[in-house]
């Protein structure tokens, strides 16, 4: 019988940088250079993509390319989307090192992975630059997946297409797409997971489409919890998920019950 041979974890909002606060960041501050005034969900919306391809979905979006025009007197152009990207690379690499903290059960599951010789892999929508610091400084702080894949190792080619993750695959030497789970935050994150033919799992607290901190999330009430939670779940589900956890700690019990349920 098959069993799990791999898992292939997102970084921000999945296992570090709970709320996904530095990209948001980097965003906000990149707009607004340009007199745009973005809102969390508009930022948070095309969460998980290559960074341009972020940028560019969120001049598609018709408040903010109407405020553009109303600013600059015209239509945005490629030009303005990689003159705002080039702001943002800046604005990026100044924060990362501040959010690179692992999630709570982050740890603690990967070394249970490991003790069950289930590989780690990883994607993103950070660069190869940006991943350099990050790793780096998530490792310091002790979590270190098997490898990274970035869209600058793959053509530029991120999410939602799935070759970041078969280039996982490939490295770890799994044999079949059916060994392997794709766990993440974003619609992207799912889109990459179904697109590669895993099953794709979400995960629920700290993560974007939940889009707080975990100061913001702690100070909820019980009840708060419960109906937000309740919205990210849904929201996982109509993008296609296949399982959602609540965090790390449920890692574990999910792998048993996707290894019981598909009969692998």
């Amino acid at each position: 019988m098959r069993k799990i041979e791999a898992v292939i974890l997102d970084w921000a909002g999945t296992t570090v940088d709970f709320g996904s606060e530095a990209p948001v960041r980097a965003f906000a501050e990149s707009f607004e250079r340009f007199g745009m005034s973005p809102t969390l969900e508009e930022i948070r919306r095309p969460m998980g993509k290559l960074k341009r391809d972020h940028i560019h979905e969120m001049m598609e979006m018709p408040r903010i390319g109407s405020q553009w025009e109303t600013l600059h007197g015209r239509k945005w152009n490629e030009n303005d989307v990689d003159e705002i990207y080039a702001v943002s690379e800046k604005a990026i690499m100044e924060v990362l090192p501040l959010f690179t903290e692992p999630k709570p059960f982050v740890r603690e599951a990967v070394d249970l992975l490991r003790e069950k010789g289930i590989k780690i892999g990883s994607t993103t929508g950070y660069t190869e630059e940006m991943m350099e610091i990050v790793s780096a400084e998530a490792e310091k702080k002790g979590y270190h997946p098997d490898m990274w894949v970035t869209p600058d190792q793959v053509e530029g080619r991120g999410r939602p297409y799935p070759y970041m993750i078969f280039k996982n695959l490939e490295g770890l030497g799994i044999e079949s797409v059916s060994s392997a789970v794709k766990i993440g935050d974003t619609a992207a994150d799912i889109a990459e997971g179904r697109n590669a033919g895993l099953i794709s799992v979400g995960v629920v607290e700290g993560s974007s489409v939940m889009g707080l901190s975990a100061e913001e999330y702690k100070g909820l009430s019980g009840e708060e919890k419960e109906s937000l939670d309740s919205e990210v779940r849904k929201k996982y589900a109509q993008w296609g998920a296949d399982y959602v956890i609540q965090n790390f700690s449920e890692l574990e019990d999910l792998i048993f019950d996707i290894e019981r349920n598909q009969g692998i």
